[in-house]
């Protein structure tokens, strides 16, 4: 079951403009959520490292299981999340405009 207008939830990945430093979080509204992160507002982790760019995102149907991914994906070695990004995004670009038609 979707939420608010059918929009799914996704989990994200964000990095900063030398892929050194990621964030890995759960919205509803990507859009919204990474012109906050842009913005500077997407909390003390993304502002020090300026994590601005979506490498990465998945959907789910339901808010529990966006959240299990997220803490499913936090977990794990930063190699394998590095692998997962590769494998959807290989030049790690900024896929921001790309979530709009999500």
């Amino acid at each position: 079951m979707h939420h608010r207008w059918g929009m799914p939830f996704h989990t994200y990945i964000a990095a900063c403009h030398s892929n050194t430093a990621i964030y890995i979080g759960v919205t509803g509204d990507l859009q919204k959520r990474m012109h906050q992160h842009a913005s500077g507002q997407g909390g003390v982790h993304t502002s020090k490292y300026r994590i601005r760019k979506l490498v990465y995102m998945e959907s789910y149907e339901t808010l529990p299981e966006a959240i299990a991914r997220e803490a499913k994906l936090k977990r794990w070695r930063r190699a394998w999340k590095n692998e997962l990004i590769k494998e959807q995004n290989p030049t790690w670009a900024d896929r921001t405009l790309d979530a709009s038609f999500l």
